[in-house]
């Protein structure tokens, strides 16, 4: 995580993505929304493999990231250099209300589990993104998308 000295700079970390074809899809928001590191644990993972770079449409070889062995130590290591944490999680609090710090660590789930206890006990806050439907949570790819584009967006001065 050396090349994270950057003043501002965003990390995402996965947690229990295991379809490929979703990892690619965040992968292709990862390069557009600028993101600096993918975090992914080594098991209970999916991999950045030809079916991820191909769902990324080619943007995943853009994507700075690493494999870790531990992921609630991947956080702490993440808070020892000043990174906030955040945890996307439907009771969050909504997403436009938070005012985001300089150096941001965005923390998602899978589809099916959302984050696990121990990843989740290191957060500093949850997020979440408001819906208004009948279901109460999105696709991680899209979830992934939608915070980035946030952070993003709030990053970049208007011209």
């Amino acid at each position: 995580m050396k090349n994270l000295k950057k003043e501002r700079a965003t990390v995402l970390l996965l947690d229990g993505l295991t379809d490929p074809g979703n990892l690619g899809a965040v992968l292709r928001s990862c390069d557009l929304f600028d993101l600096d590191l993918l975090v992914l644990p080594t098991r209970r993972s999916a991999k950045i493999n030809g079916t991820a770079l191909k769902a990324s449409a080619g943007a995943g070889v853009y994507v700075s990231y690493a494999e870790v062995n531990n992921l609630a130590r991947a956080i702490r290591e993440l808070k020892e250099h000043d990174f906030w944490v955040y945890g996307a999680d439907v009771e969050g609090e909504p997403v436009w209300s938070v005012k985001f710090p300089p150096r941001v660590a965005l923390l998602l789930g899978s589809e099916g589990g959302g984050l696990g206890r121990l990843t989740s006990e290191h957060c500093d806050q949850m997020v979440t993104i408001p819906t208004g439907g009948h279901i109460d949570s999105l696709n991680v790819s899209v979830a992934a998308g939608i915070l980035l584009y946030e952070l993003r967006r709030r990053s970049v001065s208007p011209v």
